[in-house]
């Protein structure tokens, strides 16, 4: 059973930045992608960034140059940096996980105000 536990999570002014942290507790990098979902009130969820097993990366359009993802192997953790945030990045930010199955952490919240 692999557990995906999310923080970092918070309020923030617009132009801010914020990085959260995904714990996983497999091994991230026997994983074959790991990512960061979003989902705000009223819209279905949405990828922000994932990263490969073998390092790659692809992110939304509307966060490239701004949000980058990235994963520590020795300490099983999948990080997001989000800079220069908008107050529509505004979600519940879901961590990610595939490998046979499916995983779901249960969302921070991150809140950009104007």
């Amino acid at each position: 059973q692999v557990q995906l536990v999310e923080s970092g999570g918070g309020l923030v002014q617009a132009g801010g930045s914020l990085r959260l942290s995904c714990a996983a507790s497999g091994r991230v990098f026997s994983f074959n992608a790991m990512g960061w979902y979003r989902q705000a009130p009223g819209k279905q969820r949405e990828l922000v960034a994932v990263i490969r097993r073998g390092g790659s990366t692809n992110y939304a359009d509307s966060v490239k140059g701004r949000f980058t993802i990235s994963r520590d192997n020795a300490k099983n953790m999948v990080y997001l940096q989000m800079n220069s945030l908008k107050p529509e990045d505004t979600a519940v930010y879901y961590c990610n996980a595939e490998k046979v199955l499916v995983y779901w952490g249960r969302g921070t919240q991150v809140t950009v105000s104007s």
